[in-house]
């Protein structure tokens, strides 16, 4: 099989450590989320680092929840989880000067039913649902102008 990634990216104007924050606790991740399916987080969650887990309140039509684990995990830098479908949501960050360049990939190279993902069009439909998401992201992390 060959490898299936898509990916966008934006400049946000806050410091890695300040995005890297809301990335790391489940309880922003509705906050952020641009496909309107998370709908919160499920029982008390702790700031994520590898190998933890948690769960998500989640509608896609009728209301689930889904339970994930941090798969790749470097601080302020790093952060990516997968659920039981095998696909992985990663994002990176880098400084570029004083903003920070934000990457979201959704990784379903690895995915359990590549097929089902291809039929519902989600590779093409969720770009428009990652460039949504880094801007709410950089709406609730950038300071307004002064």
């Amino acid at each position: 099989m060959s490898r299936r990634i898509i990916s966008c990216e934006r400049l946000i104007s806050a410091s890695p450590s300040i995005i890297f924050d809301v990335l790391a606790d489940p309880s922003q991740h509705a906050a952020i989320d641009g496909s309107g399916t998370v709908q919160g987080h499920v029982g008390k969650q702790s700031r994520l680092s590898l190998g933890s887990t948690f769960a998500m309140k989640m509608r896609l039509g009728m209301p689930y929840r889904m339970k994930s684990r941090v798969l790749e995990f470097e601080e302020g830098r790093l952060i990516a989880w997968g659920h039981f479908g095998g696909h992985i949501w990663r994002y990176e960050l880098s400084e570029v000067g004083e903003q920070t360049l934000v990457t979201e990939t959704f990784d379903w190279s690895t995915s359990r039913l590549p097929i089902l993902i291809q039929l519902l069009r989600y590779p093409r439909r969720h770009m428009k649902n990652m460039e949504s998401t880094l801007m709410r992201l950089a709406g609730l992390v950038e300071l307004p102008p002064e």
